[in-house]
This record gives C-alpha cells, sequence and structure tokens, in this order.
C-alpha cells in the first residue's frame, strides 16, 4: 500500500524558516518523480517543486525560487522541502506527492499525502 507521510509543518513567522519531511513506504520510491503541492483555501492544489527520480533535476515555481529546496533521499525513503525566508502568502497546506511519469508542477500525480498546515503570520 502507497503511504505518504509528512511531517514538519506549523506556524512561523515571516521571515522564519520550515523543514517540510515526507517519508515513503510501500513502493520502490526511486522509480517515481516526487514533488511539493500546496492548496490555499478554496483553490485547487498548485505545484511548488519537483524533483526527478534520481534527484537530477528539480523545477520550482517562481514565487518559491531561491527561497525552497527541494531535496530527496532515496535510500531513506525521503522527500524534503527546505523553506527560507517565508511569507504569508505562503500559507496554504502543502501536500507531497509522487508520480511514475512526467515530472511537471502540474497537480496531476497519482499518489498523495495527506497534507500538513503551514501558516506565517506576519
Amino acid at each position: 500500500q502507497v503511504r505518504l507521510d509528512e511531517s514538519g509543518g506549523g506556524s512561523v513567522q515571516a521571515g522564519g524558516s520550515l523543514r517540510l519531511s515526507c517519508v515513503a513506504s510501500g513502493f520502490t520510491f526511486d522509480y517515481y518523480c516526487a514533488g511539493w503541492f500546496r492548496q490555499f483555501p478554496g483553490k485547487e492544489p498548485q505545484g511548488v517543486a519537483t524533483i526527478s527520480a534520481f534527484g537530477t533535476m528539480q523545477q520550482y515555481v517562481d514565487p518559491v525560487k531561491g527561497r525552497f529546496t527541494i531535496s530527496r533521499d532515496n535510500t531513506a525513503k525521503t522527500l524534503t522541502l527546505e523553506m527560507n525566508d517565508l511569507k504569508p502568502e505562503d500559507t496554504a497546506m502543502y501536500y507531497c506527492a509522487v508520480d511514475k511519469g512526467s515530472c511537471r508542477l502540474a497537480p496531476d500525480f497519482e499518489h498523495w499525502g495527506q497534507g500538513i498546515q503551514v501558516t506565517v503570520y506576519s
């Protein structure tokens, strides 16, 4: 059974940092592209960052470039999102997701975690 378990969310003051982690189980993690998505209230999920199966390629949505870093450890089956210089507009529910297909920033990934809340206050 595919499982993606996120952790590391919470509340932080603007300018602060958080690290999100996602532990994968029940499938061969290094066969899959992985990504982080976020969902604002009343909106569809949007791509934040994706990383290819072996970590050689990363993509970021423009508002987070230079502030967020995605990485993965295939041995530990873990996906990480380092978020620095957080802004109130980063407040959202964040989801870890994996897909065997293309590694686009589109929210059409096959498997999703339950999500974790990130709140940035000014």
